[in-house]
């Protein structure tokens, strides 16, 4: 079966939007406990969605062999706007706190902006770590943005949340290290 070269890079550039849309339901949502419950599922669901599509455009990428410089430019940078408006949406309903959602803007950001200023000489492609952040950190947004704690109560639900937004973190901080551990042997290598 064939599917057009570029439709990877298509499903990548249309997270961008849900990103936007995404956010701008989940404020109107507003915070877990005094929220708009379906516009809260609505908003959540969105989310687990345009995440999932990651997981679409590179296997498709892969699969089929259409890999492109664009989509390992843009495919992180797509994640990131997503994963940020997640971020920064429940730090503003006060649901994460702020410092976790800084040093892992910080980190993305930086990161990203890396990327753009070496574009010229090279495409950097997600690492393995990366990738595992990625997962991890989708896994503790899905959680927090889904009003969850209707079933298992608000305690159980904040309290996992946390747990999960301090392993993202973590694995946001390491993956960025080894970024930045690669780059610089990467530069050592070529001189």
């Amino acid at each position: 079966m064939a599917i057009p070269r570029q439709l990877p890079n298509a499903i990548t550039v249309a997270r961008i939007p849900l990103a936007i849309v995404f956010f701008v339901l989940l404020l109107i949502a507003g915070p877990a406990g005094a929220t708009d419950l379906a516009m809260r599922w609505v908003a959540g669901v969105l989310f687990v969605f345009a995440i999932s599509t990651d997981w679409v455009d590179g296997f498709l990428a892969r699969r089929y062999d259409i890999v492109s410089d664009f989509g390992k430019l843009w495919d992180p940078i797509a994640d990131k706007l997503l994963t940020g408006a997640g971020f920064l949406g429940l730090a503003i309903l006060g649901e994460v706190p702020w410092w976790i959602v800084v040093i892992i803007l910080l980190r993305e950001w930086g990161i990203t902006i890396h990327r753009f200023t070496i574009v010229h000489e090279q495409v950097v492609a997600a690492a393995w770590m990366g990738k595992i952040k990625t997962v991890v950190q989708a896994v503790a947004l899905g959680w927090a943005l889904l009003p969850l704690h209707v079933w298992i109560g608000m305690t159980a639900w904040t309290v996992t949340t946390l747990v999960l937004m301090i392993l993202a973190l973590a694995l946001t901080v390491a993956s960025g290290i080894d970024y930045v551990v690669a780059q610089v042997r990467g530069r050592r290598s070529a001189a």
